[in-house]
């Protein structure tokens, strides 16, 4: 009898196992892309170092993926719930015009801190309310999440030129209030520490609360979590519009970096958004995944790209690389069952 209990007990020791490695699926990703990153890395003239390893380059990575991993980090929680937000990189754009629009042509007669501070807040309100925007119509409209951010996508593009007149709107340098924001914004240790900060923040919420598991049940199934109480509507409310604020945060992070809104920056932004969330392990299906995953699928993108850069390879070359990643990434997410079909 023990020894029949011994045999059936092997195959979910090997199902347990198995999970086990799945779990650590895009960690093993991330371990095999440093290692390539640092085999194929030119040396530094002169002194033979590896450039990929040079703490300024290291610290250069942290900078460049961090605009993308809040935005990813919200994506994150989209995704979830089974739903998309095409509209990220136009928000962006948004968030960024505006915030350079308060700096440079209002002069409230209110002082430095508080103007920063305006110029901070009011773009992330704004972001924030259109998020909350689509979470209301999705829910209340029975509209596909595709849809309505599509529709985003193209209607605030067009609002952040109108804002501007399709004009980029320039950050100083000088002694101005735009200068100021930007030299506050703009350095390293407050990207990066934002972006830490915001992934610390967002993966207790994710793992610890019952707003987190409420995104998850509504991912892994949206009408029974109605029959269980669940309030779907609020639940994707908050959702969307915490994708808004943090796309909003970027967009703040964005024209800081770059000394200037421009209805134009953002272009495709959500696309490398939903790529790290996928490499990370995120079902797009919903209902599993977590923010430890999208960080690391971020730095994966992060890591590849800044490589090719060291190396000189093509940027097309880049995007088709990726390509290939992306889809790997999604085959080696699906059951082994359909993994061996045909």
């Amino acid at each position: 009898m023990r020894l029949n209990e011994g045999v059936q007990s092997i195959p979910a020791v090997f199902k347990k196992s198995t999970g086990t490695l799945k779990k650590f699926q895009s960690f093993t990703g991330l371990v095999l892309i440093l290692f390539l990153a640092v085999i194929l890395s030119p040396r530094q003239h002169g002194t033979g170092r590896i450039l990929f390893l040079t703490p300024e380059n290291l610290s250069d990575i942290f900078r460049q993926v961090s605009e993308n991993g809040i935005i990813a980090i919200g994506m994150t929680f989209i995704i979830l719930t089974s739903g998309i937000d095409l509209s990220v990189g136009s928000l962006l754009a948004l968030a960024a015009t505006l915030c350079a629009k308060i700096l440079t042509q209002m002069n409230p007669s209110i002082g430095q801190p508080l103007h920063i501070f305006l110029a901070i807040f009011l773009p992330l309100m704004l972001t924030t309310g259109f998020g909350a925007l689509y979470g209301l119509l999705i829910s209340k409209l029975n509209i596909q999440p595709f849809i309505i951010t599509l529709a985003g996508m193209i209607g605030l593009r067009g609002f952040a030129r109108f804002l501007t007149n399709n004009a980029n709107i320039d950050i100083g340098f000088g002694d101005d209030i735009s200068a100021v924001f930007a030299n506050l914004i703009s350095p390293k240790p407050v990207v990066i520490t934002t972006f830490v900060v915001i992934a610390v923040i967002m993966s207790i919420i994710l793992g610890r609360t019952v707003f987190g598991l409420r995104v998850k049940s509504i991912g892994d199934n949206s009408i029974g979590s109605r029959y269980a109480g669940i309030p779907v509507t609020k639940t994707l409310l908050f959702t969307y519009a915490l994708s808004g604020l943090l796309t909003g945060v970027a967009g703040v992070l964005h024209a800081a970096q770059n000394h200037q809104g421009s209805p134009n920056d953002g272009v495709s932004y959500e696309l490398d958004a939903i790529a790290a969330v996928v490499i990370g392990g995120t079902k797009m299906t919903g209902g599993k995944g977590s923010i430890v995953g999208t960080i690391i699928g971020v730095f994966i993108m992060g890591i590849l790209t800044n490589t090719f850069r060291l190396k000189g390879v093509d940027i097309n070359i880049e995007m088709m690389a990726k390509a290939v990643i992306i889809i790997v990434a999604v085959w080696l997410q699906q059951p082994r069952k359909a993994r061996s079909k045909g």
